[in-house]
């Protein structure tokens, strides 16, 4: 049987690596957002200053998460901007929970989830600044 001790720091890796994953996914999309803004702006039906502030939040909250600096309040603006893709993809795209090929809001809501643990659990304890 483990000890507490041992449990304890389990779930201080599993939620690093849990943030860890979560920052790679939503920074990739920043950056992807960034790369070619005016393309990643037309094919989401956004004006591209708002395609470029996303990018922007994205990749601030991933390294927040990742780094464990202000780790609460990335892991709120990450759960807003997962939001805002159930918004769009649910109600403007209308792709449903599955959506084809897997492009459904059902991937988003994993994030959301993600995140309000991060938020709940203060990210474990290889954070830099809560």
């Amino acid at each position: 049987m483990h000890s507490i001790s041992e449990a304890a720091q389990a779930t201080s890796w599993s939620l690093l690596m849990m943030r860890l994953m979560v920052a790679l996914v939503i920074g990739t999309s920043g950056f992807n957002h960034l790369k070619s803004p005016r393309r990643r702006a037309q094919s989401l039906g956004l004006n591209v200053a708002f395609t470029v502030f996303l990018g922007l939040a994205e990749l601030a909250g991933s390294l927040g998460i990742a780094f464990g600096v202000l780790i609460r309040y990335a892991a709120l603006g990450l759960i807003a901007i997962m939001l805002g893709a159930v918004w769009m993809k649910a109600w403007k795209w209308k792709t449903g929970f599955w959506g084809e090929k897997s492009s459904g809001w059902h991937y988003d809501l994993l994030f959301i989830a993600m995140n309000l643990v991060i938020f709940c659990t203060g990210g474990g304890n290889f954070v830099l600044l809560r």
